[in-house]
C-alpha cells in the first residue's frame, strides 16, 4: 500500500534546482520535493505521497494520523521493519515518547 503520511519539516535546500526537504515521519527521516509547496517552511507539517509534499497540514491533524496510522501498524508497513530504519520505533519507543 502506498499512503499519503503526514511528516514535519526539519530542514529545507536547493538541490540543483528543485526545493528538497528533510522530513520527520513520527521518527522515520526520509527526503521529500516540494515543488508543490514551494512556499512550505522548516516545522510545518505536509501530507506526502511518493516523495511529494503535497498538501500543508496543521500540527494536531498531523499528530493524531501518525498515531493512527503507528496504532494501525500502517508506518510500518508504508516504512519497512522498524528494527532497520533507525528511528524510535526500532528503539522500542512508541511515538509519543520519541516526542519528548
Amino acid at each position: 500500500m502506498c499512503l499519503a503520511v503526514p511528516g514535519r519539516v526539519l530542514d529545507i535546500e536547493d538541490r540543483d534546482g528543485t526545493r528538497m526537504a528533510t522530513v520527520d515521519f513520527g521518527g522515520v527521516v526520509k527526503e521529500v520535493c516540494l515543488e508543490y509547496l514551494p512556499d512550505l517552511r522548516v516545522g510545518e507539517y505536509a501530507i506526502v505521497h511518493v516523495g511529494f509534499a503535497l498538501q500543508r497540514l496543521d500540527e494536531e491533524s498531523a499528530r493524531r494520523t501518525l498515531e493512527l496510522f503507528e496504532n494501525l501498524g500502517l508506518l510500518q508497513e508504508e516504512f519497512g521493519d522498524p528494527d532497520e530504519s533507525g528511528g524510535p520505533e526500532g528503539s522500542g519507543e512508541s511515538l509519543e515518547e520519541a516526542r519528548r
